[in-house]
């Protein structure tokens, strides 16, 4: 997979994949078509428009976890992503977004139902990702996992070191103190999105699978990494199940 490069964008719109079906979907939104495809949402620019439409679009957990939230920015960039996620997933879906049915697949270490949020059917798959300012979110026709994150401080390093393969911490010591934010990030956001398409999460051990830390993702069996080149001052991934 190659890298996906995201120019800034007013509203929710593919980055990769076919082309939008001319038609467009009931409000005039481009209408996804099936495959692997990347969005991104800013949310300085897309934060008028979610909370006009948060009431008739997010179901009640949603709007209640929204409510939970103290500072504005989490608050607006939670609102942004899910109502972008759900207005998608209705164009895919041909159903309004408000009635999109998601669910929670079975957890894979106590088989109850609080897993990651899925489709009824499972024949389209999504992941979300969302920081201060940015959302992303990625669909296929197979399980696929996206990760956005604002580059870490240095102390971060420090205090997360472990969370690295034994082969990534190597390289990072080798790098001068200054690329070190960047390499990890960049490591970090492959690592969240190959975990999310796995379904586990950070469930499982982050230190226990080599993603690498230089330009290019390694090799990982079964998945196709790519880096998401989004604006500056973060760094981003998509994982996808390989057939």
């Amino acid at each position: 997979m190659t890298v996906l490069t995201v120019p800034r964008l007013l509203l929710p719109r593919r980055l990769t994949g076919s082309a939008p079906d001319p038609g467009g979907g009931p409000d005039g939104t481009p209408r996804p078509s099936p495959g692997p495809e990347v969005w991104l949402v800013d949310t300085s620019e897309y934060r008028t428009h979610a909370e006009r439409r948060a009431p008739a679009t997010l179901d009640r957990q949603e709007l209640a976890r929204a409510a939970e939230f103290v500072q504005s920015a989490d608050r607006d960039s939670y609102v942004c992503a899910h109502v972008a996620l759900r207005r998608l997933l209705g164009l895919y879906l041909d159903v309004a977004p408000g009635q999109v049915v998601i669910e929670r697949a079975p957890c894979l270490h106590c088989d109850e139902p609080h897993g990651r949020p899925v489709l009824p059917g499972g024949t389209l798959h999504f992941s979300l990702s969302h920081c201060t300012g940015l959302s992303l979110l990625a669909f296929a026709t197979a399980p696929v996992g996206v990760d956005v994150e604002e580059l870490v401080a240095p102390a971060t390093i420090l205090e997360t070191a472990d969370v690295l393969h034994p082969r990534e911490a190597a390289e990072l010591s080798r790098l001068p103190a200054a690329e070190r934010p960047t390499a990890f990030t960049r490591v970090w956001t492959r690592k969240e999105a190959y975990l999310k398409g796995l379904g586990v999460g950070l469930s499982a051990d982050p230190s226990a699978d080599y993603v690498g830390s230089g330009p290019e993702p390694a090799a990982v069996p079964g998945w196709s990494l790519a880096d998401v080149t989004v604006p500056e001052g973060h760094c981003a991934a998509v994982a996808l199940r390989t057939p």
